[in-house]
């Protein structure tokens, strides 16, 4: 049913001051420091600025919202970049949205103000309710939210409910949303890895048996060479920034990969190094190489083909360990070096540079992010990446590895918990077994087909667990009408965003705490866990008071939605809801990797789960050992007219 409302689908344009200036010419440094202070006191005041920063990666403390870089063993006691800084100072505004405001601001005034002025009104306090027939929000009752939400899910064939989740969810919390829609009987669980991350994820699974990095923080200071490839850590992951620092200073080499060059790739400058009179800042970067976009795979091509003339390879581990180098080295020996040369965009010395460095190295690193899995060739480049990692033998040893760099938080461990449309059938073995349900074994939706089936009717139910659904993923149009097809919306957040305002037939927002906040109930305090993406496993404890008494913990809100369609049995629900040792038991008895989970991630920096590739060079394919693949230069040829 369409909705009633006339909504502006995209995001009005903002028109903020802008300023032109030369490219800078080194990160982080004071300028650094200061704009993390000065964000956290405009937003959050002085005391609590002062209060959230000290916690923010500490062992005692909350993880940082802000990406998924683990956390060093021995913290220091500024643990934040500039970047994580905002988004601890995002959250924990002082500004609120209150029933007020939605009496003065209807669905359609709302839609028609930029995200950036919708962000700024702060964060949510009240669970709000839009009938089908009002273009304005309307403070429900939680009891009453959750008895509607349920029952427009007991009503529904399952796969016409949708679950998605953004990476910002605990582990609890994702293990118990998962757990909720297997036992109303759907893998409808699309989440934001299938917009970022899914090509690493299938990549490496079909080449060395685990769809995670294979690294550890220690390993960067043991490395011989890192290559950063498709990623701007001093943009996107400064804390990253700091390992390459170390990296370097221990003797390791770097290449940057990428179109442009990065002002943190160049020379950076750590903003605790004033603390201690170091005022120089550091080259990380020893070679840039500025590939042309789609260019990826031709300078591996022509890297390996070096390699491969040279016989600069680990035989032994080539035979012990991996299968279809024969064909695969075939088709790298058959590129032709005119091709390579167009296609990357660099100068063959480049190329020979950059092979050298390769063959030099006894430890290699390979770093990447989305802008390598976001082209259409992202798992064909990906396996390039893990092709070049295998001719070295680089599994298995210190200072050596793939090391996918995740975004959000917990985006790496909402996937260990079970947030996949396309979970195996050992997983859900071990969830049937221990939690006495039958869980269904049709593959359900991603998001590109979730947004097809509401597109074509087939949703009664959306419910989305964090994130902002609708700006996040592309084709907002289509997005945005699919939407509109679909009965019930529920946005499941801590602050006002786009999906909010493009929905169903009826809308929810239920408020939720946030991750710098506690979580005190009737049992006690309750502590979170989330994993790096390094694979460890630890716990995440905010110490600031919650922005209101009606916001609700994610665990809380899927247990009691749990307790109202299916009771207490064979799930006891209703204890789930409130217990967190107890979501970690249940995750304890269904994941292998996660045994005696609350013992362990109470200890300093938690726990390793388990990495074959890395722990011992073994390969959980079907044969047991890993895959060379072969692929050919993608075409890049651009049609006439077109850019």
């Amino acid at each position: 049913m369409a909705s009633r409302r006339d909504v502006t689908w995209a995001s009005p344009e903002d028109h903020p001051k802008l300023r032109l200036s030369k490219v800078k010419k080194s990160a982080a440094g004071i300028p650094a420091a200061v704009s993390s202070i000065v964000h956290g006191i405009t937003r959050m005041g002085v005391p609590t600025t002062a209060k959230s920063l000290m916690m923010v990666n500490q062992q005692s403390g909350f993880d940082c919202p802000g990406c998924a870089w683990p956390d060093p063993e021995n913290p220091t006691a500024f643990e934040f970049c500039e970047n994580g800084a905002k988004a601890v100072a995002d959250e924990a505004t002082k500004a609120r949205i209150t029933e007020r405001f939605f009496s003065k601001y209807s669905v359609s005034e709302l839609s028609k103000k930029s995200d950036r002025w919708l962000n700024a009104q702060g964060r949510l306090t009240q669970p709000m309710y839009l009938p089908s027939d009002s273009d304005y929000y309307q403070v429900i009752k939680w009891g009453e939210a959750l008895d509607l939400i349920a029952s427009r899910l007991d009503v529904s064939n399952p796969n016409r409910a949708v679950f998605y989740t953004s990476g910002r969810t605990s582990n609890e919390a994702a293990f118990l949303y998962q757990l909720l829609a297997r036992q109303l009987g759907t893998n409808n669980l699309p989440d934001c890895s299938n917009m970022c991350h899914e090509s690493s994820g299938k990549a490496l699974n079909s080449t060395i048996g685990i769809g995670k990095g294979t690294v550890r923080l220690r390993d960067f200071t043991a490395a011989d060479l890192i290559i950063v490839m498709g990623q701007n850590p001093g943009t996107n992951h400064p804390r990253m920034l700091t390992a390459l620092r170390d990296a370097k200073r221990s003797g390791a080499k770097i290449i940057h990969i990428n179109p442009l060059p990065e002002s943190g790739l160049s020379r950076f400058k750590h903003p605790q190094d004033y603390m201690s009179l170091k005022l120089g800042d550091e080259a990380l970067s020893d070679l840039h190489l500025p590939v042309k976009i789609g260019g990826d795979a031709a300078l591996l091509h022509g890297i390996m083909r070096i390699l491969l003339e040279k016989d600069s390879l680990d035989h032994e581990f080539i035979s012990k360990n991996c299968e279809g180098f024969e064909s695969f080295a075939e088709n790298i020996l058959s590129t032709s070096w005119d091709r390579i040369v167009l296609d990357s965009g660099l100068d063959r010395s480049q190329i020979e540079l950059a092979a050298k460095m390769c063959a030099d190295s006894k430890a290699t690193i390979a770093c990447w992010a989305m802008g390598l899995t976001q082209h259409k060739n992202g798992v064909a480049v990906i396996q390039e990446v893990v092709n070049l990692l295998l001719m070295g033998g680089h599994f298995g040893r210190s200072g050596a590895g793939a090391c996918p760099v995740r975004g959000h938080s917990n985006v790496q461990g909402d996937r260990t918990m079970g947030i996949w449309e396309k979970p195996s059938d050992s997983f859900l073995t071990g969830i049937d077994s221990a939690m006495g349900i039958t869980s269904p074994r049709t593959h359900g939706l991603d998001v590109v087909e979730s947004i097809k089936a509401m597109d074509a009717g087939n949703v009664d139910s959306f419910i989305c667990m964090g994130g902002n659904f609708l700006s996040a993923t592309p084709d907002t149009e289509i997005v945005a009408r699919a939407l509109s097809k679909v009965g019930l919306t529920v946005q499941i957040s801590t602050k006002l965003n786009r999906s909010h305002l493009v929905t169903g037939n009826e809308a929810i927002i239920l408020p939720v705490l946030g991750r710098t906040e506690r979580y005190v109930n009737e049992i006690g305090e309750q502590i979170v866990s989330v994993e790096n993406s390094m694979g460890i496993v630890h716990t995440s404890i905010g110490g600031l008071t919650p922005a209101s008494k009606e916001l609700r913990a994610e665990s809380w809100i899927v247990g009691e939605i749990g307790r109202r369609l299916f009771g207490d049995s064979p799930i006891n629900w209703s204890e789930l809801s409130l217990n967190h040792d107890l979501i970690r038991d249940s995750i304890a008895d269904s994941i292998p990797g996660f045994e005696r989970y609350n013992e362990r991630v109470r200890e300093p920096n938690g726990f390793e789960l388990p990495n074959p590739p890395r722990d011992s060079t073994t390969f959980n394919t079907a044969s047991g050992k890993a895959h060379f693949t072969t692929h050919n230069i993608p075409d890049l040829d651009i049609p006439e007219g077109s850019y």
